[in-house]
């Protein structure tokens, strides 16, 4: 059968669609049920006995047998329900005892959510490893800084990429932070009462979480409160503009004009253009930056969907079908593509200092407001007096080096010793190495 969505063939990996195809979905609602089973036994509210044959007979049913139940009753939770009780002989009348179709539902999808966020730290791990290498590498590489698109004070390589590093470590960290509220479970029955299994449902609850590795929650309605999928996607969709940040910056250090950065290309068979045969295009990042904002996109849904009817409605679950798969898949790809783009990134050296040097010195005018702020000068008239030089040095076509080296009330407060020290972009990185310590030891 042709694939209808692109996340078939060409975005994501398979370890992660894996997790999400039809069949691991199947499971993972059968696993919920037969453990369902195995706590309500260890309890006494079903016959003992029973639990182990349901159990096997979970590897017995088929999605083919579940999905043509499902077009017979138009329920999906019971199709699986009946398509076990067949597998399960005269022990399948207890299966699902007591339970909701959302208490099986939300516990699957929060075993999908335990292994898909145990990929995404994967992934997450890798591309810190690469900026970090990067930082490390590059702790004296000097460039031009940027604001506004404009030249600013120098800056070192490994610092730009200490930055990303950084804040890349805060997504982990908030990853930390939501991931007990997201790998929940629950079985409080149809309205969040517990009524079915009382006096045990919280007991109930309680252990079938632990057997499945999953937290318990606090209080319910039928299902789980969406603000727990709404937080998830909003932290993806935080990452995702934070990728895009980081590939962006690539994409600018690229241009023809800069040169100062690349993504890796093979030169003996990559194509840059259909038509112009010279180009090398940074399409990695490009391509990072046209998929987070999909991920992005995902976030609007997510808080509808914390919308409910009393103690529940369905408008819900057919949108999370679409986006939780799309979500995963799309953004532990954006983070491997990052990784690929960080761990190959070529870094010309070379052009950095040539573009430095092509500023005239112009970069380093702070330098000169600071030393001559040092004297009887003061700050305000200092700054005065640089701005002054910058303007008249354009307007005369001089370089900013040679005008600050020919005026003389700079020479009345500064010797040509200090006007020279001012003059060199690696004495103007401040704490820069520093900085990137720090960020590595806190890794």
């Amino acid at each position: 059968m042709d694939p209808v969505s692109v996340l078939d063939y060409r975005y994501g990996t398979e370890e992660m669609r894996a997790v999400f195809r039809a069949n691991s979905y199947l499971q993972a609602l059968l696993t919920v049920e037969a453990t369902l089973a195995e706590v309500q036994e260890e309890k006494k509210i079903i016959p003992e006995g029973n639990a182990d044959k349901i159990r096997k007979g979970m590897p017995k049913v088929k999605r083919e047998r579940v999905e043509e139940i499902e077009s017979q009753i138009n329920h999906d939770v019971m199709a699986v329900v009946k398509a076990l009780e067949e597998q399960s002989g005269e022990s399948g009348k207890w299966i699902h005892f007591g339970a909701t179709s959302y208490d099986i539902v939300d516990t699957a999808r929060a075993l999908q959510h335990k292994d898909a966020v145990n990929l995404i730290e994967k992934a997450i791990e890798g591309l810190l490893k690469s900026l970090a290498n990067l930082s490390r590498k590059h702790k004296k590489t000097v460039m031009l800084g940027r604001t506004h698109g404009q030249w600013a004070t120098p800056i070192t390589f490994g610092l730009k990429m200490a930055v990303f590093t950084a804040e890349l470590n805060r997504h982990k960290e908030r990853l930390n932070e939501l991931k007990p509220r997201i790998l929940t479970g629950k079985f409080l029955g149809a309205v969040g009462s517990g009524a079915a299994m009382a006096p045990h449902t919280l007991e109930v609850q309680k252990e079938i979480c632990k057997k499945l590795g999953l937290n318990e929650p606090l209080a319910t309605t039928q299902i789980l409160g969406r603000d727990r999928i709404a937080e998830l996607i909003a932290w993806g969709s935080n990452l995702a503009v934070s990728l895009e940040k980081f590939t962006t910056e690539v994409r600018n250090l690229q241009r023809s004009d800069i040169g100062e950065v690349a993504e890796a290309f093979d030169r003996k068979k990559q194509v840059g253009s259909s038509t112009m045969a010279q180009k090398k295009n940074p399409i990695t990042s490009e391509n990072i930056g046209g998929l987070a904002r999909v991920v992005r996109s995902m976030l609007y849904t997510s808080y509808e969907n914390n919308l409910q009817w009393h103690e529940r409605d369905l408008a819900n679950s057919s949108a999370e079908r679409i986006i939780l798969p799309q979500f995963y898949i799309l953004l532990e790809y954006i983070l491997i593509k990052s990784t690929n783009v960080f761990s190959n990134l070529y870094v010309n050296e070379e052009r950095m200092r040539q573009n430095l040097e092509n500023t005239g010195g112009l970069p380093m005018a702070e330098a000169f407001v600071i030393s001559l702020g040092k004297t009887k000068l003061g700050r305000q008239e200092a700054h005065e007096l640089v701005r002054t030089i910058t303007m008249d040095a354009e307007k005369k076509q001089l370089t900013f080096s040679e005008a600050i080296r020919k005026n003389q009330i700079v020479k009345e407060y500064i010797d040509d010793t200090e006007i020279e020290k001012c003059l060199v972009p690696d004495n103007y990185t401040g704490h820069s190495e520093e900085i990137i310590n720090k960020v590595l030891d806190s890794l």
